[in-house]
């Protein structure tokens, strides 16, 4: 698989979400341990959520956006911040630049939504990636579903 054979999209219909969360399931519950009722939350329900699919239809990498009132338990309550979340990119299509596209995906939703920053909650091995991607850490390490997390932020 190389990098041009595949799209970065909005899930627009039911079965674009339901492969969000096949890719989810993959990466966060089997792979990491995450259990099932702590990875699929009521937030589903109004997130906007981003797609990668292959040339072929395979889905192999997701995220979603949260913005306006959900967004706001997440991002100290500042109405023109969306939080990101939900990244996740199979295994077999890491190192391909699909989690840089799904970022900037989701920040292009963002923006489309008229908001000027994006918050998010990496993973502590994470950071030096979305560090890459012009994120800054902010606030004390605190843990999520078991895992060391740390806020981080990037000004639209």
């Amino acid at each position: 698989m190389s990098p041009s054979s595949y799209v970065v999209r909005v899930a627009e219909d039911p079965a674009d979400r339901e492969a969000c969360f096949a890719v989810r399931k993959e990466v966060f519950v089997v792979e990491q341990g995450v259990p099932q009722d702590l990875e699929y939350d009521a937030y589903d329900a109004d997130a906007v959520h981003v797609l990668a699919v292959r040339e072929d239809g395979l889905p192999f990498g997701a995220g979603r956006l949260l913005y306006g009132e959900v967004a706001a338990a997440k991002t100290g309550g500042e109405p023109g911040v969306g939080s990101l979340g939900r990244l996740a990119v199979l295994k077999a299509a890491r190192g391909l630049g699909v989690g840089a596209a799904l970022v900037r995906g989701i920040e292009d939703a963002a923006r489309a939504r008229g908001l000027t920053a994006v918050d998010l909650h990496a993973q502590t091995h994470a950071l030096g990636f979305y560090e890459q991607l012009g994120y800054v850490a902010y606030g004390p390490e605190f843990l999520d579903a078991g895992i060391a997390h740390l806020a981080m932020r990037r000004e639209l």
